[in-house]
């Protein structure tokens, strides 16, 4: 005899719910989204970090208007030779120049260093002069370049690899309680025995008691 199937439980009265699935996709696409889109807006800036078009020589003074939130830097190409160049600025108030951390550019044929923040009281203009006794080149940017954006990059890598964890473990633990769930109701409605193959069919009592009865005679 073919034992009988397991009965169906409909899927949705398991718990926990189907949702649960959608929600640990949605996770893995936002975090990858933005994952994604902090790489490519980190890697635009540290492209442009430096304004290589519009460099100025030793002894050349530069005026540039900035504001108190604008977080220029001077970057220097050097070729190492010291001492290093030096930089001063004048404009209203008390500008300064401070040290802005290790930071590098590179284009094709040309290593940058981040030489000095500038750091302003007020909107103004300001002059900026820089001199060393090497044939240095200079440039003012952002104070962002490769070092920053190596350590965005490995954020921007670590949150795609995050959502994916996060999916892989919502989607295992949903899927694990959801198989414990439909045991339960089925041993709740049907015994826990589990065993289908020996349940009688149809009028197999009626058969039983006529036999009985045909033996008695």
């Amino acid at each position: 005899m073919q034992p009988f199937p397991p009965p169906r439980i409909p899927a949705n009265e398991l718990r926990p719910g189907r949702h649960w699935y959608v929600t640990a996709a949605a996770i893995a696409v936002v975090l990858i989204t933005l994952g994604a889109a902090l790489g490519v807006y980190r890697f635009n800036d540290a492209i442009d970090a430096v304004d290589t078009h519009n460099q100025f020589a030793n002894g050349d003074t530069v005026t540039l208007r900035l504001e108190p939130e604008s977080e220029k830097t001077i970057w220097v190409k050097y070729p190492g030779r010291s001492p290093g160049p030096e930089c001063d600025i004048t404009g209203p108030g008390s500008p300064s120049l401070t040290d802005p951390g290790l930071e590098v550019f590179l284009t094709r044929d040309e290593s940058w260093t981040a030489l000095y923040t500038i750091d302003v009281p007020r909107a103004g203009d300001y002059s900026v002069t820089c001199s060393s006794q090497a044939l240095s080149r200079y440039a003012f940017g952002e104070p962002e370049g490769l070092v920053t954006f190596t350590g965005w990059l490995m954020l921007a890598i670590a949150l795609p690899v995050l959502g994916v964890i996060v999916c892989a473990v919502i989607v295992l633990v949903t899927a694990v309680r959801r198989s414990r769930h439909r045991k339960l109701l089925r041993a709740e409605r049907y015994g826990s025995g589990g065993d289908h193959s020996a349940r009688p069919g149809p009028g197999a009592g009626a058969g039983a008691g006529a036999a009985a009865g045909a033996g008695r005679q």
